[in-house]
């Protein structure tokens, strides 16, 4: 996936063996250095068989259903792939015997409705989840709080704050942004972009930075504990358009989808990484200026191929 891409990217300069897991039927071509494992976490069979087949001294858990909006139109699929997927993964260490060092990568979404004088959230603050995404999400931190101990596994939970960069699916506001923008300057939509709320505050962190701070913390971090990700400081969905938009010469006209409103929009949300800062020594190198612009080059590179003339079109 968008994550685990940007980790096999950092992985390579480092001495280990690494393993992915791809759904049957498919394949991410990760490249040299890299084991493609087919297997559904969904199957509790399937994972035994790549625990026993690799018996990992790492765990990285990306796995999952990630969008807050889809968690709405299918809840059961949320929390049976979130939550199973999971127990399953731990499961077939556990019954191994493994005892190996794994992240839960949760999300901020935990943290749900937060009043803005709340912010920057510690990882003290009380969770209040308010989507089935951030329930199942709230379920995997109190499932590595079981298996730990059980198992004798180091297990340690992080909750991720929004983070983007190159590769990032259209789904999320931002580079759904980024796409419209490459579209319209290709010439394969008018010069109308669609958003959804331009209000909420979000802590965005560049995904390359997020990965390092994973791999640090499976290294120094504390067994049972959990980590905020982010990078400290918000900005609003309107001004990672405007930033987007500065980035491009087209003139386009914002229009509001009500399709992409959320039911439950959290107002704001920003993290305090002071713990992740401590325990790993770990500071955002990337600016979202140069996330930004990545991630708009990134899909003009996607779009390429269908802006190409027809042809028809070179009479």
């Amino acid at each position: 996936g968008f994550v685990g891409s940007h980790l096999v990217d950092l992985l390579r300069g480092e001495q280990v063996d690494v393993f992915g897991m791809v759904l049957p039927g498919t394949t991410v071509g990760a490249g040299a250095g890299i084991t493609e494992i087919a297997a559904d976490m969904n199957d509790a069979d399937a994972a035994k068989r790549v625990i026993e087949e690799v018996a990992p001294d790492r765990i990285v858990h990306l796995a999952g259903q990630p969008s807050v909006h889809h968690s709405w139109a299918e809840p059961g699929e949320t929390l049976r792939t979130n939550v199973l997927g999971l127990v399953h993964l731990l499961d077939a260490a556990r019954e191994r015997g493994l005892r190996p060092a794994v992240l839960v990568v949760g999300s901020a979404e935990e943290y749900g409705l937060v009043d803005p004088s709340e912010t920057p959230l510690p990882e003290t603050t009380p969770l209040r989840p308010n989507s089935p995404y951030a329930v199942s999400k709230v379920a995997q931190a109190a499932l590595a709080q079981l298996y730990g101990p059980a198992g004798g596994m180091k297990i340690v939970a992080v909750r991720t704050f929004p983070h983007t960069g190159p590769g990032r699916g259209a789904a999320f506001a931002e580079s759904s942004f980024a796409r419209q923008i490459a579209e319209i300057e290709a010439g394969l939509r008018p010069p109308t972009l669609m958003v959804g709320n331009l209000e909420a505050v979000r802590d965005y962190t560049d995904v390359r930075d997020v990965v390092r701070a994973y791999w640090a913390l499976l290294g120094t971090g504390e067994a049972g504990a959990a980590y905020n990700v982010c990078r400290g400081r918000g900005w609003s969905i309107r001004e990672l358009l405007d930033m987007l938009l500065a980035l491009s010469s087209v003139r386009v006209e914002v229009r509001v989808d009500p399709e992409r409103l959320r039911p439950s929009d959290i107002p704001v949300l920003v993290g305090d990484p002071s713990k992740l800062r401590a325990a790993t020594g770990w500071e955002p190198r990337i600016p979202l200026e140069r996330t930004l612009a990545d991630l708009l080059d990134d899909w003009r590179r996607r779009i390429a191929p269908a802006s190409s003339p027809r042809l028809d079109d070179t009479r």
